[in-house]
C-alpha cells in the first residue's frame, strides 16, 4: 500500500514540477520539449532518479497514444477558414518538403557516416517532420505575432507533415527487411494505401464520431471523453487496416473543430489539456529511455548531421516547395529556420527498434541527439530571428475576459469583456456613433465599479469595462474598437503596414463601398478631395499630408468607416 501511495506522490510530483519548470523557463525562451526531456533524463538510469526503463514496445504504445491525441488536438484548433492563404504551401512543404528533406540529409548520411543507401534514407526519413507547435508555443510565450501567411503556414504544416515522416519510415523498414522487394511498386502501394485509408477514415471517422457528439444526449463531462474515444478509436481501426492513423486521427480532428458541435468548448479545453499532459508524459518517458552516456559517441555524427538538417536540406526543400507562391525571401528564411525537431523523430526512431535493426541503437542516439541539437539552437533563436527578419507584427493587448460559450443547437459565441482606456480606439475618438459588428451584443457596462442600468456604449470613458457577446469570426472586427494597443515605435501600425493611401480623385460614393461606410446620398458623386477640402480646410490639399486628428472628424461623420488605423495622405 504504501508503494502505491509512494508512485502516486512521485509521479504527481514529477507532472507538476515539470508545469511549474516550465513557467519559469519559458520566460527565458527555453523550449518546453527541452525542459521535459532534461527532467526526464535526469529521473532516468544514469541521473538522481536512477529509473531503468527498457520496454520499447511499451513506449512505442505510449508515444504512438499521446501523439494521436496531441494531432487530434492541433486538427480541433486549426481553422479551415485560414487554409486560403496558407493551405497549398504547407502541404507542399508537408509532402515535398519532407521528401526533399530526408533526401539531402540521408546523402549527406550515405557519404558521411559509411550507411547503406537504405539505412541512409531511413535516418534521413526519422528527422524529416518539424515539429512547429513548439514554435508557436515559444512565439506567444515571447508575446510576439507574425504575419499571417508565415503563421498559417507553420500551423498547417505541423499538423499535416508528421503522416509523410512516417510512412517514409516505414517503407524503408519494410525495404531493409525484404531487400528483393521492388522499390518503386512497394513505395506507390504503400502511399496509396497508407495516406488513402488514412484520409478516407479520417474524414468519413470525424463525421460519424460529429453526428454521435451531436444527436446523443449526454452528460456534459461525457462530451470530452466520448470524443477522446472516438479519436483513438479512429486511430486504431485505420492503423489496423494498414493506412495511416495519424493522418486519420488529425483529419477527424479537423473535420470536428470546423463545424457546429455539442458542448465544443468543453471538448476543447479538455483536450487541450490532456495533449498537453500526453506532451509531458511522452517526453518524460523518452528522456528516461535515453543513456546520456552513449550521445557521447556519437556526438561529431548527429552534430554534422544536424547542421545538414537546419542549414543546408531544409533551407533547400523550402525554397523548392515556396517557390511557386513567391514568398518573399525573408518569409523563406524563416520557414526555413524553424524547422525545429520534436517528438516525432524520437518516436521515429524507435521503430528500427522494434523491427530489429543492427543499426537501430546506433539511429536512436544520433537522432536523439539532433533533436537536442535542434531544440537549442533553433528554438532559442526563433523569436530573435522573427524580429530580425521584420516578420513580427503588433501584438493584441490582452483582454480582461475571453469567454466561449456553447450555445443550445451548436452554435458557437464569446463573451468579451474589455477595459477601456485612454488609447481605446472608441475613447480616443470620442466616437457618436460608430458600427458594432453584425452578431455582437453589449451585455453588461460597468463604471466605477458599478453596473449601470443603461447599455451607454455611445458614453464609453478610460477605465470603463464593457462585456460583449459576438461570434468568433467578428471578433477582429470588434477587437479593432476596443482593444487598446501599446506598442515600441518599430511595431507601430504606421512602421509595420505603412501609411493608408487613398487617391484624392476617388468618387466618395466607392470608398463609402469598399470600407464599409454610410455616407449621405449627396455626397457620394464628390470626389474624396471636393468632400474632405469642404469640411478641413480652404488651401488646396492635393500633395500634402492631411493631419489624422482632422480627417478623423470628418470620418466621424460616415458611419462605419475605419479609416483610423494610420495617417490618411492625399495623391
Amino acid at each position: 500500500m504504501d508503494w502505491t501511495h509512494q508512485i502516486i506522490f512521485f509521479g504527481a510530483l514529477v507532472v507538476l514540477g515539470s508545469i511549474l519548470s516550465s513557467v519559469v523557463t519559458s520566460r527565458l525562451g527555453v523550449p518546453l520539449l527541452l525542459v521535459f526531456l532534461g527532467i526526464g533524463m535526469l529521473l532516468g538510469p544514469e541521473g538522481p532518479g536512477g529509473l531503468i526503463f527498457e520496454n520499447i514496445p511499451l513506449a512505442h504504445l505510449f508515444g504512438s497514444a499521446a501523439l494521436a491525441v496531441i494531432l487530434f488536438d492541433g486538427g480541433l484548433r486549426t481553422s479551415v477558414r485560414n487554409f486560403r492563404i496558407g493551405l497549398k504551401p504547407a502541404l507542399g512543404l508537408a509532402t515535398v518538403g519532407v521528401v526533399l528533406t530526408s533526401g539531402l540529409t540521408g546523402l549527406f548520411a550515405y557519404w558521411w557516416l559509411g550507411l547503406s543507401w537504405l539505412e541512409s534514407l531511413l535516418l534521413g526519413a526519422i528527422v524529416g517532420s518539424t515539429d512547429a507547435a513548439a514554435v508557436f508555443s515559444l512565439l506567444h510565450s515571447r508575446g510576439l505575432e507574425l504575419k499571417s501567411r508565415v503563421g498559417t503556414t507553420l500551423e498547417i504544416e505541423s499538423g499535416s507533415n508528421d503522416p509523410m515522416a512516417i510512412f517514409l519510415t516505414i517503407v524503408l523498414i519494410e525495404l531493409i527487411l525484404m531487400p528483393d522487394a521492388t522499390f518503386g511498386w512497394l513505395v506507390v502501394a504503400e502511399f496509396a494505401q497508407q495516406m488513402g485509408l488514412g484520409a478516407a477514415f479520417g474524414l468519413l471517422g470525424g463525421l460519424v464520431l460529429l453526428g454521435v457528439i451531436n444527436r446523443l444526449p449526454m452528460s456534459p463531462g461525457f462530451y470530452p471523453l466520448a470524443a477522446l474515444a472516438g479519436a483513438l478509436l479512429i486511430f486504431g481501426v485505420t492503423g489496423m487496416l494498414g493506412g495511416s492513423g495519424f493522418l486519420a486521427v488529425y483529419l477527424a480532428g479537423l473535420v470536428m473543430g470546423n463545424r457546429s458541435m455539442e458542448s465544443s468548448q468543453n471538448i476543447k479545453r479538455f483536450h487541450d489539456g490532456i495533449a498537453s499532459l500526453s506532451q509531458i508524459g511522452m517526453f518524460l518517458m523518452l528522456g528516461v529511455i535515453v543513456t546520456p552516456s552513449e550521445l557521447l559517441p556519437v556526438a561529431l555524427d548527429a552534430g554534422l548531421l544536424a547542421a545538414v538538417l537546419i542549414l543546408l536540406a531544409r533551407p533547400i526543400a523550402v525554397a523548392v516547395c515556396l517557390a511557386p507562391f513567391r514568398f518573399p525571401w525573408r518569409e523563406q528564411v524563416f520557414i526555413g529556420w524553424v524547422g525545429l525537431r520534436g517528438a516525432v523523430p524520437i518516436i521515429l526512431a524507435l521503430f528500427p527498434l522494434l523491427a530489429g535493426l543492427g543499426s537501430a541503437e546506433y539511429f536512436f542516439h544520433v537522432v536523439f541527439f539532433v533533436v537536442l541539437i535542434s531544440l537549442v539552437v533553433q528554438g532559442w533563436t526563433v523569436a530573435p530571428a522573427a524580429r530580425w527578419l521584420g516578420l513580427e507584427l503588433p501584438p493584441n493587448s490582452a483582454r480582461v475576459q475571453r469567454t466561449h460559450l456553447d450555445i443550445p443547437g451548436q452554435q458557437e459565441m464569446e463573451l468579451i469583456g474589455y477595459r477601456l482606456a485612454e488609447n481605446t480606439p472608441v475613447v480616443r475618438e470620442a466616437w457618436s456613433n460608430f458600427r458594432l459588428p453584425r452578431s455582437a451584443r453589449v451585455v453588461a457596462h460597468l463604471r466605477g465599479g458599478r453596473l449601470l442600468d443603461g447599455l451607454e456604449v455611445l458614453d464609453l470613458r478610460a477605465g470603463d469595462h464593457l462585456f460583449i457577446m459576438v461570434a468568433p469570426n467578428e471578433l477582429p472586427d470588434l477587437d479593432r474598437l476596443f482593444l487598446a494597443t501599446e506598442v515600441p515605435d518599430r511595431l507601430s501600425e504606421r512602421s509595420v503596414f505603412g501609411e493608408f493611401v487613398l487617391n484624392g480623385n476617388a468618387q466618395l460614393g466607392a470608398v463609402a463601398v469598399a470600407y464599409g461606410a454610410t455616407v449621405p446620398v449627396e455626397d457620394r458623386g464628390r470626389t474624396l478631395e471636393e468632400f474632405l477640402r469642404s469640411r478641413l480646410v480652404a488651401e488646396p490639399v492635393v500633395g500634402d499630408a492631411v493631419d489624422l486628428d482632422r480627417v478623423r472628424l470628418v470620418v466621424r461623420e460616415m458611419e462605419g468607416a475605419r479609416i483610423t488605423r494610420v495617417g490618411l495622405k492625399l495623391l
